[in-house]
């Protein structure tokens, strides 16, 4: 009973802060890079709702095991929307550090990859035991992805002597690290599962560095 409140306290407080400081950064913002770092916080938050919401729900009334459907289909746009914060994050760089595009084709390649085989059926999100190799193939042009970025912010940050987003590499590589182990054993181990919790802190210190930015 514990651990169900704390979760839904947790998961709600998430939805409230990145929700307002997306809203605030979209308001204060002056320069189309902090209009982009808002909206790819909104899209995340807005994701994030479809898996939390039913979540928060199934935890607060008759269980997560009566659920599933509607859990499946919050992982699902969930999916969808952490793909395209990583593109929004990308385009954030380019115009933070005056990129010329060169990881471009890359980005949206392996973005489109990632989203299509998101829509493949073989995933069966509304399944209590979806397959474990779907979530394998589906997550490794993410992984890529998140390698690209992280090696972005990593130079470019240093290069610019960004101390804002010096970082910004180390959260993404944090999410990365907390949400590939519950992609591959959380079915088995499901103690694994509240690995999602420190890896929601590292999108949250994401979007902290660009509101501590901005207000700078």
């Amino acid at each position: 009973m514990f651990q169900s409140i704390a979760e839904i306290i947790f998961d709600s407080s998430y939805l409230i802060l990145i929700t307002a400081i997306g809203i605030l950064i979209l308001k204060k913002a002056t320069e189309n890079a902090f209009r982009i770092f808002g909206l790819m916080s909104l899209i995340l938050v807005l994701g994030d709702s479809f898996h939390l919401i039913p979540r928060i729900i199934a935890l607060a009334t008759d269980g997560l095991e009566n659920h599933t459907e509607e859990l499946g289909f919050g992982t699902f746009i969930a999916s969808i929307s952490m793909t395209l914060f990583y593109v929004l994050l990308y385009h954030f760089a380019v115009k933070r550090y005056r990129l010329n595009h060169k990881l471009t084709i890359w980005i949206y390649g392996l973005a489109i990859v990632r989203i299509i085989l998101c829509f493949f059926p073989q995933n069966q999100w509304q399944s209590e035991n979806p397959p474990i190799e779907w979530a394998i193939y589906r997550n490794i042009p993410f992984a890529i992805l998140g390698i690209l970025m992280m090696v972005l912010f990593y130079h470019q940050s240093r290069l610019h002597k960004d101390k804002n987003f010096k970082n910004m590499w180390l959260a993404i590589f944090l999410s990365f690290a907390f949400y590939l182990p519950v992609v591959l054993f959380a079915n088995q181990f499901p103690i694994i599962g509240t690995l999602m919790i420190p890896k929601t802190i590292a999108y949250i210190w994401m979007i902290l560095m660009g509101w501590k930015a901005l207000r700078i």
